[in-house]
């Protein structure tokens, strides 16, 4: 089965939620002309990294934005994911959500892992769980940006079913290198399609590195950005991931006997 997803590199306006709204219905619109089913805006693309203000910017349970969300999708016929300021019972969060194209929320993910470097855990609560969302036609697992570095998550996710993989990002330079090293990595490991998409732009002392990606099962780079805003777009054919697995069976050789011992703490007595 195929299907067209797009990615959308955009810069992003620092606690300006107004202008980035404008700058996403863009990408919105540019994708459903494309014919895309699926797009994917980058990490906290309404405010920009402005965790000082996140407790101002974060979005309350009711807050009227994510009905507006859920109706761009619905008028536009594509399922939007993309992270946002979120506020929950625990605090502050860094959540994923993805509408689909009848415009229902169909999952939310919270970034589990917070970038200490960034400050992020001084402003925001950590996740406590992971997320796929059923979009119909596959399932898609959920990640954000320093996640990437994490190779159990993806295991996870790709075991519970996800055949894509979607992380937004707010990645800067220098670490352009282990950006473009990892989201290949985490395709080949798991040999699940991955939608990375990332920012550009500057913000403070900043330098985002961009080069958003779309990147199949054996970790070839279907699409990848530059450090410009731009939108990527690929058709993907699921059976890509059928034939990969088959030519190169790992899922199949994996020990995870083995694997739990070492995890076990009687296996070390």
């Amino acid at each position: 089965m195929s299907f067209t997803v797009s990615v959308a590199q955009i810069p992003l306006q620092e606690g300006n939620p107004e202008a980035n709204l404008a700058t996403a219905k863009q990408a919105v619109c540019l994708a459903a002309q494309r014919g895309s089913d699926l797009l994917l805006l980058p990490e906290l693309w309404l405010s920009g990294y402005d965790l000082e203000n996140a407790g101002a910017l974060a979005l309350a349970p009711g807050d009227p934005f994510w009905e507006i969300m859920g109706e761009l999708a619905q008028t536009a016929n594509i399922a939007i994911a993309g992270s946002v300021l979120s506020r929950s019972v625990a605090g502050v969060q860094n959540l994923l959500v993805i509408f689909s194209s009848k415009g229902k929320c169909l999952a939310s993910y919270a970034k589990v892992h917070l970038f200490g470097p960034m400050k992020e855990d001084r402003y925001l609560v950590a996740g406590n769980g992971l997320a796929i969302a059923d979009l119909g036609w596959c399932r898609a697992g959920l990640a954000i940006c320093y996640d990437l570095r994490f190779p159990e998550l993806f295991r996870l996710l790709a075991s519970s079913g996800a055949a894509i993989i979607l992380l937004p990002a707010q990645w800067p330079h220098p670490r352009l290198m282990p950006w473009r090293t990892l989201v290949r990595a985490r395709a080949i490991e798991n040999q699940v399609f991955l939608l990375a998409a990332n920012r550009v732009g500057k913000a403070g002392d900043l330098t985002y590195c961009g080069h958003s990606m779309i990147v199949d099962p054996t970790g070839d780079i279907l699409q990848e950005a530059g450090e410009h805003p731009t939108l990527l777009t690929v058709e993907i054919d699921l059976a890509q991931i059928i034939e990969t697995r088959e030519r190169m069976p790992v899922w199949g050789d994996r020990r995870p006997d083995i694997y739990q011992r070492w995890l076990t703490p009687k296996f070390h007595d």
